[in-house]
């Protein structure tokens, strides 16, 4: 049967088919480029993700090896009997546990007679000393206070126990080179611990015995649960077999109820995304080999979902050998987009005329405002987190565009003062040397290296949400006597770092130095401080000075902290 249209249906359907056609070229050109620049940008910032874990991990882990130095210099042995050298084991052992306390608060030491001596650090000035003469024997633990104070309180403790059998003992004492065990779980506190040892010898290069000290991992679990991703993503670090050391997600450690506790492998932790990230990273270990560089790569996910996962893999010259695992789903990075698209479909099929030629407005300026996101994503994957995102449209694309500079501001600011943090920090020292380089530009500049006075004092007493207010106040405090053109970073804990730039020289440096130093000697206004008798709180303050000795960030930082330290005693 022929069908026969009216010319009002000749009219109106070649209409309805070019706005229909219209709404559906400009939703698909939308999501197909919103697409590119969600893509990118959730690359960079799961990469980025991944590079804050491992600074991380590496704060976490390093001062093991200070600790282990102190307690053992390098060419500094003992006697046979260690129990004639008790005096300056435990001066040596009290300074190792007064570096990082947390976590490296425990130190201890066997001998090839299977003789023992530890320390364990309590507090500021509170330690448990325990020396065991024999395998045999008992081992004796005394309490002493302070570097040269006295033995005291002395009672029996564990019973016959050989360390020369432990783990920690068998690796290092073949190893020319300090060693890192296997992830353990401490039968004491049922969390996980990482031992570092290295071997002991004497003036004649032969084996005395073996030095550790224990890394609890539980506050490297904490940060990794309190990372802001997306809704559905995740991230954890694992041993190469699987084994869990932290998750965002789900727990390291299976608790059974009177049981010693049990690891938990990334391949049966029971988070379906978890495990399709653990099964993506092996396969791509197991076809392309071990990366140099951190790796983003979409994959397959639960129910054949698109996750976006950024991985690394951790190693050192002491056996650690860890991976690094951040996966995000897709369509958490891709949510609104869609919306806009359908948004704009079901527009265009009702629209007319004019809702073509808004169609067409609207199209215009998505596209001007996702390539300024294009550009500034491409900024973000060249390191300069500052890049800036000039787009103050409203809706998705100003929502994607809000939330990537938020994610901006977040990488490189201190969630507690609002101050830099020392990444940002890092890489800002680092342009300023690279300009100083490129430019012939020798304007001198100076860093202020900051470190509180009796700051764990307050913290070990009134807590931490006192110690957090301390460190507001002091943020405070260095904004009003700094210039604005003065970058302020929170180092770590209690450790703050300013980039003077510029200074005329030394003394001006020193000039604004005492000015601070002058500041944070200031009655601090936090309840409960004037009873401890810390209401003037105080830092050392050191300074480093660039032309000057440094040859790059981490050297000029050093230079300060030393400074610092020179002040302080």
């Amino acid at each position: 049967m022929l069908v026969r249209f009216s010319l009002r249906q000749w009219l109106t359907i070649p209409y309805v088919a070019l706005v229909l056609g219209v709404a559906t070229l400009v939703g698909a050109l939308s999501y197909r480029t919103g697409s590119e620049v969600v893509d990118t940008l959730s690359s960079h910032l799961l990469l980025e993700t991944v590079a804050r874990i491992e600074q991380a991990v590496d704060r976490h882990l390093l001062g093991s090896a200070a600790v282990l130095e102190t307690a053992f210099p390098h060419g500094q042995g003992t006697t046979a009997n260690l129990l004639d050298d008790q005096a300056a084991l435990r001066a040596r052992f009290w300074a190792a546990t007064a570096l990082y306390t947390d976590p490296n608060n425990h130190v201890y030491y066997a001998n090839v007679a299977g003789q023992v001596a530890s320390m364990y650090r309590r507090g500021t000035d509170l330690a448990d000393w325990a020396t065991r003469s024999s395998p045999l024997a008992t081992r004796l633990v005394s309490t002493v206070r302070g570097i040269d104070g006295p033995l005291t309180d002395s009672h029996p403790g564990q019973g016959p126990l050989d360390l020369r059998l432990r783990p920690w003992y068998t690796l290092a004492e073949t190893s020319t080179t300090p060693v890192w065990t296997a992830v353990y779980i401490d039968g004491l506190t049922n969390e996980l611990v990482l031992t570092r040892a290295k071997r002991v010898l004497d003036g004649q290069g032969s084996l005395q015995g073996v030095v550790a000290t224990d890394v609890a991992l539980t506050r490297l679990n904490a940060f990794v649960r309190t990372l802001a991703l997306s809704e559905h993503g995740l991230a954890f670090i694992i041993e190469t077999g699987g084994q869990l050391i932290a998750s965002s997600h789900t727990p390291n450690i299976h608790h059974a109820s009177g049981k010693v506790g049990t690891r938990i492998n990334a391949s049966a932790s029971g988070d379906p995304l978890q495990e399709a990230a653990y099964r993506a990273v092996l396969e791509r270990l197991k076809t392309y080999g071990e990366p140099q560089i951190p790796v983003s790569m979409p994959v397959s996910g639960p129910d054949g979902v698109a996750v976006q996962l950024a991985f690394s893999r951790l190693r050192d010259d002491a056996g650690l050998d860890w991976l690094v695992v951040v996966a995000v789903p897709r369509s958490d990075f891709m949510r609104d987009l869609s919306a806009n698209v359908v948004r704009t479909a079901v527009i265009g099929a009702a629209a007319s005329i004019a809702a073509v030629a808004l169609g067409l407005l609207i199209l215009n300026w998505l596209s001007a405002d996702l390539h300024l996101l294009t550009v500034a994503a491409r900024g973000v994957g060249e390191g300069r987190l500052d890049a800036v995102v000039n787009v103050q449209g409203r809706g998705t694309i100003g929502e994607l565009a809000q939330t990537f500079r938020e994610m901006q501001l977040r990488l490189r600011t201190d969630a507690l003062t609002g101050l830099h943090n020392r990444e940002w920090l890092m890489r800002t020292l680092g342009d300023r040397l690279d300009r100083g380089r490129r430019q012939a530009d020798q304007q001198p500049f100076a860093v202020l290296f900051i470190d509180l006075n009796k700051f764990k004092h307050i913290n070990d007493t009134l807590g931490h949400d006192a110690g957090d207010q301390v460190l507001v106040a002091t943020a405070d405090r260095l904004r009003q006597a700094t210039r604005s053109s003065d970058t302020l970073a929170r180092y770590a804990g209690d450790e703050f770092v300013v980039l003077l730039d510029p200074v005329a020289d030394l003394a001006a440096a020193e000039h604004i130095r005492d000015k601070i130093d002058l500041a944070l000697r200031e009655p601090l206004p936090v309840a409960g401080v004037q009873r401890l008798g810390t209401a003037f709180l105080g830092a050392s303050v050191g300074v480093a000075i660039y032309p000057g000795m440094a040859v790059d960030a981490e050297d000029l930082v050093r230079l300060a902290d030393a400074d610092m330290y020179r002040r302080k005693n």
